[in-house]
């Protein structure tokens, strides 16, 4: 449908040109992998039409970029050319969310650091007697005036 050739033409030309079809570019589904996809789709029961259908064949990202120098419509070649800026939008995408995602740990890092010292004042400041005991020990700093802390010139 995609490119708008029977899917025999298309599995004809895919055999006559394998050579362009590693295994890292096509593979034939498995029938378990084959039943699980037509479960998730609803179909007709193509087995009421002549018999078991041969197992379908299934191409990777870079076998649907060779699909198009195999088959020779006008449509076939936008149609790679669709599927293949789609696949450069999905990288870039992923890309831009690795970092987007690598920046948001270091983000979150950086605040639970901070935040765990706000935290600790908060507790300090929220438990009245340890606070009072605390604050008469500490040192006092800043400005000091003869008169008021005691000590004569």
């Amino acid at each position: 449908m995609l490119y708008e050739v029977a899917t025999k033409a298309l599995n004809q030309a895919v055999k006559r040109n394998i050579e362009r079809f590693p295994k890292r570019f096509i593979f034939q589904l498995t029938k378990d992998e084959w039943q699980f996809l037509k479960s998730q789709i609803v179909t007709s029961k193509i087995e009421t039409r002549g018999g078991t259908p041969k197992l379908p064949f299934a191409f990777t990202e870079h076998g649907v970029t060779m699909v198009a120098s195999v088959l020779r419509s006008k449509k076939a070649v936008k149609m790679n050319i669709a599927i293949v800026e789609a696949f450069i939008a999905l990288k870039e995408f992923a890309q831009n969310y690795k970092e987007l995602s690598d920046r948001l740990d270091e983000l979150e890092t950086i605040f639970n650091r901070r935040f765990a010292d706000v935290n600790e004042a908060l507790r300090f400041l929220m438990d009245d007697k340890q606070s009072r005991v605390e604050w008469s020990k500490r040192k006092k700093i800043g400005f000091k005036n003869s008169l008021t802390d005691g000590r004569q010139n």
